[in-house]
């Protein structure tokens, strides 16, 4: 399922349609997360395999994300490229 460019906006406001999921925390495709992104979603099967990306999980055979988890891995890439985190700064 793939979209155009705001197609994952919601990521940081993702209202759940059923309330008996409302206590579950919402999950985004490959797709949707390489749409936020911007990046191809072969990156982002790459970055699994090395480490880099953010922590997904597996729902049978379809791999989704938490929202906090891509929030929690976007901030720390924030704090490490920012010139006053590096050593010797």
């Amino acid at each position: 399922m793939t979209g155009g460019p705001g197609k994952a906006a919601h990521l940081m406001d993702m209202n759940t349609p059923s309330p008996a999921l409302s206590g579950l925390e919402p999950l985004i495709s490959v797709d949707e997360l390489s749409d936020y992104l911007g990046i191809p979603v072969r990156t982002i099967y790459d970055w699994r395999l090395t480490g880099h990306g953010p922590r997904g999980l597996r729902v049978g055979r379809h791999l989704k994300f938490a929202v906090s988890d891509v929030a929690a891995w976007i901030d720390a890439q924030r704090e490490a490229s920012a010139p006053g985190d590096l050593p010797g700064a």
